[in-house]
């Protein structure tokens, strides 16, 4: 359509041309959005697409911290604040090499919807830092969380701007970044989620993302008419916290994960992952997937040089449904003709836009389910929600009581996303249902703001 070129040509001119990932995700919420911006002009009127595509403020600053050898580092660090039509910023630290401003803009854009789609008061950004937590001992993570919070700190607040973790960011990272919070401003306070227990955090956070995923799914399977998980075979990649608790839930209801990944390879295991020893090796050792081929010999372990061309050996096994939990663009085209050749009748996105948009095309046009990131794996920010709620109240909820809110926050998404696609005739299309019913909240909200 010229008008969604349009839209999308005014936007391009407004950013830098070399965000690809940030306007990856433009275009493909625009594409959604147009029957909503074509029948309602006061979207247009109040210039929504402009402004929602543009953060309202971004941070770049220096990171110097000294490591165990006396050697003064360097790293940077950033945060973006995109919309608080809804509530205080809100959305995870990313501590990884390939981190940049790009990235990072196009997670802080998905971010909005995503947190728009739970229905609580959170609003959308993303941070983090090129810094690589790989290979480095405790005390120089700590080194770095303070230096990095050193300069943070001016720009978050509880009712400001509350991070999370993400990729490299996890329980250890938050509790040296809250610390140095604590030494900087003299103030205990929900200003970060994702913390230890002990000192404020909630349960179930770590389990979140990937247990959300699956009552999503779950749920996204009955309304398409499907029976649940019982007896089904599930391939998954990522062997992260996402991945990880996609398996544990999926075991718990009834189905057979046989897949998982690490950046240097996939392990199949056609009896089902052990998922303890899966938990020894990523969350207690921190070692490459191929040990565990040692305690399980009937497993085939398959080096990222052996992949298909184009492709993830993943998603070359013989599944019902299947959970990219790794990183964007991981399910390609190749990949997904993989996946209906193999007969797979849903594809659930764990991580931050892990299909490209060859592969998305392809499924739905073969009538696969396909489960977007801001909707599936929204259950990592809700349980954040839940901890900031928490926290605000001086309050401790039971592991129960987390994880009834969880599934059913997870599962309300899942049929609002449904009857919106039904809604606007696009039944059984929830890309487009999530794009559009994040959006209207999102789009309303600062309507009534005002400019």
């Amino acid at each position: 359509m010229k008008k969604t070129k349009d839209t999308i040509d005014r936007i391009k001119k407004s950013n830098c041309e070399t965000d690809k990932t940030f306007f990856q995700a433009v275009e493909e919420v625009v594409d959604s959005l147009q029957p909503v911006l074509d029948s309602n002009p006061m979207y247009e009127r109040h210039a929504i697409m402009e402004r929602l595509t543009t953060p309202d403020r971004q941070f770049k600053f220096k990171v110097v911290w000294m490591d165990d050898k006396q050697n003064i580092q360097v790293n940077t660090g950033y945060r973006i604040q995109f919309n608080n039509a809804l509530g205080p910023y809100k959305g995870g630290l990313r501590f990884h090499p390939s981190v940049n401003a790009g990235i990072l803009k196009f997670l802080a854009f998905e971010q909005i919807f995503k947190n728009s789609l739970t229905g609580l008061p959170i609003g959308g950004a993303k941070g983090g830092s090129d810094f690589d937590p790989k290979g480095k001992s405790d005390f120089e993570i700590m080194k770095f969380c303070s230096a990095y919070m050193t300069e943070l700190h001016k720009y978050i607040g509880p009712r400001i701007d509350v991070p999370a973790g993400d990729i490299g960011v996890g329980g250890r990272e938050i509790g040296y970044l809250f610390g140095e919070y604590k030494k900087i401003t003299s103030t205990y306070e929900g200003v970060l989620t994702g913390k230890p227990f002990m000192f404020g955090g909630s349960l179930m956070r770590p389990e979140a993302t990937g247990y959300g995923c699956v009552y999503f799914t779950d749920e996204m399977l009955k309304y398409a008419g499907k029976k649940g998980f019982e007896g089904r075979v599930c391939t998954v990649s990522g062997a992260g916290n996402v991945a990880i608790h996609t398996i544990e839930k999926l075991y718990a209801l009834g189905a057979k994960p046989v897949t998982c990944s690490d950046s240097r390879g996939t392990i199949y295991d056609s009896r089902g992952i052990d998922l303890e020893l899966l938990k020894d090796l990523k969350l207690n050792k921190r070692v490459s997937l191929e040990k565990y081929c040692e305690k399980n010999s009937d497993a085939v372990y398959v080096k990222v040089e052996d992949y298909p061309k184009d492709g993830h050996y993943a998603w070359t096994i013989k599944c019902d449904c299947a959970f990219p939990s790794a990183t964007q663009n991981e399910l390609t085209e190749v990949d997904a003709k993989n996946l209906i050749k193999n007969g797979c009748i849903s594809v659930s996105e764990g991580a931050n836009m892990p299909s490209t948009p060859e592969a998305i095309t392809l499924l739905q046009k073969n009538d696969i389910l396909f489960a977007p990131a801001k909707a599936a794996n929204a259950g990592g920010v809700a349980v954040s929600e839940f901890e900031m709620s928490q926290n605000a109240a001086m309050a401790k909820w039971s592991y129960e009581i987390v994880d009834e809110r969880l599934e059913k926050t997870m599962r309300s998404i899942c049929k609002r996303v449904h009857l919106t696609a039904e809604e606007y005739g696009v039944a059984g299309n929830y890309m487009h249902g999530a794009n559009i019913a994040g959006f209207k909240r999102v789009a309303d909200a600062m309507i009534a703001e005002g400019v």
